[in-house]
């Protein structure tokens, strides 16, 4: 269950939002009294509510909003308990002072904000003991670890409990709370008003992560990369899973350098059954798996993991095929075993990991491949990996390419009017790869298009590469037209849900 916090400065408008959330699903909201403007009239916002209710009413030094003085706080949440709110929360500092009455439950809550500790058992015991009905701990996540540890905490208890990493490191912890047994999680009311570091909206943990439907046996899948919350991976990874009513779910971790080694020994504490692996972890995980395929071989780095059954960690490069398939569809396809890339003049635009799944490809299907970076001495190195060349930024316009591939960010939202390659030095011979989408339509993509050049774009890569990912995650055909529609709806301004 989600319990979806609203703050909200009116009491009408606290009301209205209430019975908006119900008529979208929800189940449990809580009303934060700290936000509310002037005096809190409880008895207006418990009259008639259309499901149940948890009062709060939090202090500054707890996240909240609370500037009053604490004899009047406390006064606040004796009156709710007495009007019949369905839960009240007290922080552990207080629940000892504000004794049970009636039918309403008690949520123990602890906030620490500084960071995860190490005993949360024994934090656990202690809140309790306070006379809890659900035990509550909110921490700030400050290393990937933490959530395992959170959520084996959940696991354990024989109490309801609630577990919390914040911070965006804490996000997994908000999504597979309900997975290791958690009474409830915590979502915002509105994807723009987030009541606590980390929060996710009650719309998105729904229709992202479909949390409700999370169980004990759900496979976990993920990405992992630092930073990962621009990532589109689990909204078309997540919308596959659901067309095909799959007891699984895709959550974004966001894994500094320095917690990947931790983070990989914890596989089978997640649950984990696979994972992609974004910057800047694609070229370090390699070391750490027990199996590679010959497309990681070629280029030096992992963007897929799937676990094993009996735990072994097979990588992948799905960056790599994609390219290559892309690229060969649109020259016409193999024909007699031989790729049409052989012999082509392929540009790549860029250095970094896509250019060198492009490379290395184009490389060992035959194609010259140059290499310009705005970096010599990076384009320089991956030439030399590919028994290739490089050119100096400023002369790529001279470069006669039948290919022309632009692994940089240039022409990326919100630099939309921006391209790498400008309009007159592209010909109708040309096929031109542009591997950002978003926009789908770059300036790039639009000026080939003006030249009557044949495009691949960055959505056409993004869902083949992340549809043989799920093949490799599930062992079954992706349903690409759901993941490319889940995408396009994304990077659309005009229907611009996350």
């Amino acid at each position: 269950m989600i319990c979806v916090s609203i703050g909200r400065g009116r009491h009408r408008h606290v009301i209205a939002e209430h019975k908006h959330l119900v008529q979208q699903g929800a189940e449990l909201v809580e009303l934060r009294l700290d936000y509310i403007s002037g005096v809190v009239n409880i008895k207006r916002l418990l009259a008639d509510r259309p499901s149940p209710v948890v009062i709060t009413c939090r202090r500054e030094r707890d996240g909240g909003k609370y500037t009053g003085s604490e004899e009047e706080r406390l006064l606040l949440l004796r009156q709710a308990i007495v009007e019949g709110a369905d839960y009240v929360d007290l922080e552990d500092d207080i629940a000892a002072s504000v004794p049970r009455y009636g039918k309403t439950k008690r949520v123990v809550s602890l906030h620490d904000f500084r960071g995860t500790p190490e005993n949360l058992p024994e934090i656990h015991a202690r809140l309790a003991s306070l006379d809890a009905d659900v035990v509550k701990i909110s921490t700030l996540g400050q290393h990937t670890h933490d959530n395992v540890r959170m959520l084996e905490m959940i696991a354990a208890s024989k109490q309801p409990t609630v577990g919390i990493c914040m911070g965006d490191i804490g996000t997994p912890s908000r999504i597979l709370a309900g997975r290791f047994g958690a009474a409830f999680t915590y979502a915002t009311f509105h994807h723009e008003r987030a009541l606590a570091p980390g929060q996710l909206s009650f719309q998105q943990m729904c229709e992202i992560y479909n949390y409700n439907r999370l169980n004990r046996e759900t496979e976990v899948f993920g990405v992992i990369g630092d930073p990962i919350g621009h990532s589109y991976s689990p909204l078309v990874h997540n919308a596959a899973f659901r067309h095909l009513d799959m007891n699984r779910v895709y959550v974004p971790f966001r894994v500094p350098v320095a917690d990947l080694p931790e983070f990989m020994s914890d596989i089978p504490r997640w649950g984990l059954r696979g994972l992609s692996v974004t910057i800047p972890h694609k070229e370090a995980i390699m070391r750490r798996l027990n199996k590679v395929d010959g497309a990681v071989r070629t280029v030096g780095a992992a963007n897929t993991i799937v676990v094993s059954d009996d735990g072994l960690l097979i990588g992948y490069n799905s960056d790599y095929r994609a390219a290559m398939e892309s690229l060969e569809e649109a020259l016409g396809g193999i024909r007699n075993d031989q790729s049409p890339l052989t012999g082509k003049t392929l540009l790549v635009l860029g250095a970094g990991g896509a250019a060198r799944a492009v490379a290395f490809g184009a490389h060992r299907r035959g194609a010259h491949v140059i290499i310009a970076g705005r970096t010599l001495g990076r384009a320089e190195q991956l030439a030399t990996a590919v028994g290739g060349r490089a050119v100096d930024w400023s002369s790529r316009h001279g470069v006669d390419a039948d290919v022309l591939v632009n692994c940089t960010p240039v022409g990326m939202h919100p630099n939309v009017d921006d391209t790498p390659f400008e309009e007159y030095y592209l010909r109708p011979s040309m096929v031109v790869f542009d591997t950002v989408y978003n926009p789908e339509s770059t300036l790039l993509v639009k000026d080939a298009r003006e030249r009557s050049c044949r495009v691949i774009t960055g959505v056409d890569m993004f869902v083949r590469q992340a549809a043989i990912q799920f093949q490799h995650f599930t062992g079954e055909p992706a349903p690409t037209a759901v993941m490319r529609d889940a995408l396009r709806r994304a990077i659309d301004p005009v229907k611009q849900h996350y």
